[in-house]
This record gives C-alpha cells, structure tokens and sequence, in this order.
C-alpha cells in the first residue's frame, strides 16, 4: 500500500500544512526546491536537507532584519563599505578584527576616539550590524538621548525597569559621549548604566574628547574616573584621525566622488 494513502498530497494541503506549522520558507519554495531536486536528481535525504536549510536561511535573514530595526541605526552602513585609504593609522587590521565579534563573546567594550567626520559612527554601526546578523540584540543610540531618557525614567519612578531592559540588549552602541554636559544626577545614571553592563555585556562609546578630557562631560575629573574604569577594563580603544590635513572622512568621501 502506498504511504501516500489517505493523505491529500496537493497543494492545498501542502501549504496549509506548512503554515500551520509555521514554515513560511519551506511554504514559498518548496515547487522551486522540488524542480530543483528533480533537475539534479537528489535523493531523499539530499532534498529533506535542501529544504531544512531553506527554512534555516530564511529564519537567519528575518531575525536579522528584525533585529537591525530594532537597534535604531541612524543609517545602514557596513565595515565593508568603509574606505580605510581615507586614513593612515595603524588601527585598520584592529578593527577587522573587532568585527568578527569576538569581544562580545568576552564582554569587552570598545572607544572610539577622533575628531568629528572621522567615520566613528560608520565603523561603530558597522560592528553593530556584523552583530544583528549573528543574532545578537543591538541598541543604537545618542548619548544626550540615552541620557536624557534615562533620566526621564528616574522622575518616573521606573529607572529599575530601564535599566534591566537594557541589561538584556548585548550591544549598546552610544554614539557622541561628549556633546553633553551631566549634572550629578544624570551622572549617576550613567554610572549605573555602566556598573550594570561592566563584565556582562559590551558597549560601544564614539567620542571626540580623549579619555584625559572626559570631566568636561562628567562632574569632576573624580567623577570620569570612577565611570572609565569600568569602560577602560576590558577595553579597546581606537584613536581616529585624518593625518594629511583637517578634511574629515565625509568630506573626501564627497570629493571622491566629484573626483577632486
């Protein structure tokens, strides 16, 4: 008797089938997957495995999409696309290596230090997207956002609540740490935000100050101290420059393009 008895093998039930159980990749190729198995004569194992893996590759792409909308880039951009011929510092191989994620499987953090226009955030959202595609929860965000935010929370009564929300993201990008001035309240938050991540999960800080001028963000030189060392242990810290002259990375990216 044929395994097939009783069972409607048309496509009607074939989709139902594979939408009630949620396979929404295996859904839309199977014909195309089928044909292909035909074409290339694959056997039973070969084709079952073809399907897996594009129901497999599907959920990859989806998670990931999910995950870069939710880590709120201010635009797309990838470290592959970043012209490293712009600069002639010595950090390019670092930062290759920086992108195959293996400080977040140590719970390091990385600063990026360097003069506006210098590609910091290129190559901080750059590493943030190598990390949504490996399925890792991704926060982007300004720092007087960040901040003021937070602090919002604490007038709230629901700083607690924030904070372990974003104890549960694995990357915390925060870009321009110093365009901002803390009072000793929202220093204080910071501080927290960084106690509560420090050995746990990484965290991302673009800048322009170099480490010794972090109290014109803070309180006192006291104040810095205390929240960079926690950011400096276990860290990698990344000077940015233009060498040649004072134009920043965007502006030669423009002339480049006009080929001036």
């Amino acid at each position: 008797m044929s395994v097939n008895a009783g069972i409607d093998t048309d496509d009607t039930y074939i989709r139902t089938i594979l939408k009630e159980f949620k396979l929404v990749d295996m859904r839309n190729r199977y014909s195309e997957l089928i044909e292909t198995a035909i074409e290339k004569d694959l056997g039973y194992k070969e084709f079952l495995v073809s399907l897996l893996n594009a129901e497999e590759e599907g959920k990859k792409q989806r998670r990931t999409q999910r995950n870069i909308k939710a880590a709120c880039f201010e635009g797309i951009k990838t470290i592959e696309e970043y012209d490293f011929s712009f600069h002639k510092y010595q950090n390019m191989q670092k930062i290759k290596e920086l992108s195959t994620l293996q400080f977040l499987g140590r719970n390091e953090n990385i600063i990026f230090i360097g003069k506006t226009g210098v590609g910091k955030s290129h190559i901080a959202t750059g590493i943030g997207m190598k990390a949504c595609e490996a399925g890792k929860k991704v926060l982007f965000v300004n720092a007087l956002e960040l901040i003021n935010g937070l602090s919002k929370s604490a007038s709230e009564g629901n700083l607690k609540e924030s904070l372990k929300k974003l104890s549960k993201i694995d990357l915390i990008i925060i870009d321009e740490l110093g365009y901002l001035k803390m009072d000793r309240e929202k220093e204080s938050i910071f501080f927290q935000l960084v106690r509560s991540r420090y050995e746990k999960k990484s965290v991302i800080i673009t800048t322009n100050l170099e480490l010794r001028e972090w109290d014109e963000v803070f309180t006192s030189q006291l104040a810095a101290t205390a929240i960079l060392d926690r950011l400096v242990h276990h860290s990698h810290i990344i000077r940015m420059g233009v060498e040649d002259d004072d134009d920043s990375y965007r502006i030669k990216g423009k002339r480049k393009e006009a080929n001036i």
